[in-house]
């Protein structure tokens, strides 16, 4: 009778360091999750604030201004268009055109 009484007592001294164990894994665990959830609320902030700060950046204005002050791009105007023709190209497109195959051998 002894001797069930120390197993039994052995188990109850296991399930409850068990449980012991457990519950502070638990919590562990929880902590790390909360962590892991502000940080993603955190990021997820940043990513707005990153969002909106690239749609200010790429409005038709900045990129206008941009391009003038930077790469040194005016607007286009007759007086400054250059256009480019070439000698064969007017021969050569009507006759790929009304080609069988568009043209290709």
């Amino acid at each position: 009778m002894a001797r069930l009484n120390f197993i039994l007592l052995l188990a109850v001294l296991a399930s409850a360091l068990y449980l012991v164990r457990t519950q502070y894994e638990s919590r562990r665990l929880y902590v790390e999750l909360e962590k892991a959830t502000a940080e993603a609320r955190k990021i997820e902030m940043d990513n707005e604030r990153l969002q909106v700060e690239k749609r200010a950046q790429a409005t038709p204005l900045k990129v206008e201004k941009l391009a003038k002050e930077r790469l040194q791009m005016r607007t286009v105007t007759p007086a400054i268009t250059q256009y480019v023709t070439y000698k064969d190209a007017p021969a050569a497109a009507p006759l790929a055109a009304s080609a069988p195959g568009g043209g290709k051998p």
